[in-house]
């Protein structure tokens, strides 16, 4: 078991650091991202710098290689019986899996290393590993990214409301619905480092300076 979680992290990781937004770019328009906005290998630095077309294929494709990340790890572990206990809560082993599997994806996306670690803010990956654990709180977290982005055009504020919202519709599914507790241990993590990654923008958004879409 322990030779598949090393399997499951290492697959994960080198999975998210496929850096699609600094390939597309640098196909499609030559543009170097890490060089230019942000500097972020982001969607949203892509859209900035080299099309709004271009950012929503890297949305696309970052979202997909971090639900595969999950979904691998899932078909590795496979309906494996059994559990780890921690802290006195019992956590199945696919449950656990899946979660390895999804802050290695984040991690990869962050800091890849197929990109000298510079990477995005973990946003689209995020949101890649909720449809493969649970398709309706990752749709949910997306919708609110997309309505709060659309009319503030802030970016970094719909990322850091859809996925607080996405954390907040888990606390209910996880007291009330019996949804496995480590799920929502793994949201809870997940959303403070993307709100630690986008300390600057939030600093931004206080001074009304922040970078707008389009």
């Amino acid at each position: 078991m322990i030779a598949h979680f090393i399997a499951v992290v290492a697959i994960a990781y080198l999975l998210g650091s496929i850096p699609f937004g600094l390939i597309i770019s640098k196909l499609k328009s030559g543009v170097d991202v890490r060089e230019q906005g942000s500097g972020k290998t982001g969607a949203t630095n892509v859209m900035r710098t080299a099309g709004t077309k271009l950012g929503m294929l890297t949305i696309g494709l970052d979202v997909a290689k971090a639900a595969v990340a999950v979904i691998v790890a899932t078909v590795i572990i496979g309906s494996t019986s059994g559990s780890l206990s921690l802290g006195g809560i019992s956590i199945h082993w696919q449950h656990a899996a899946q979660v390895a599997a999804g802050m290695a994806a984040v991690a990869g996306h962050n800091w890849p290393v197929f990109a000298r670690f510079k990477g995005g803010r973990g946003v689209t990956a995020y949101f890649g590993t909720l449809f493969a654990i649970y398709p309706p709180v990752g749709i949910f977290g997306a919708q609110i990214v997309a309505i709060a982005a659309l009319r503030s055009r802030h970016m970094s504020l719909g990322s850091i409301l859809g996925a607080s919202a996405a954390l907040c519709l888990m606390i209910p599914l996880t007291i009330s619905y019996g949804f496995p507790p480590i799920y929502l241990a793994y949201c809870s993590a997940v959303v403070a480092l993307i709100a630690y990654q986008h300390v600057d923008n939030i600093r931004r958004l206080r001074q009304g300076t922040e970078r707008r879409l389009w």
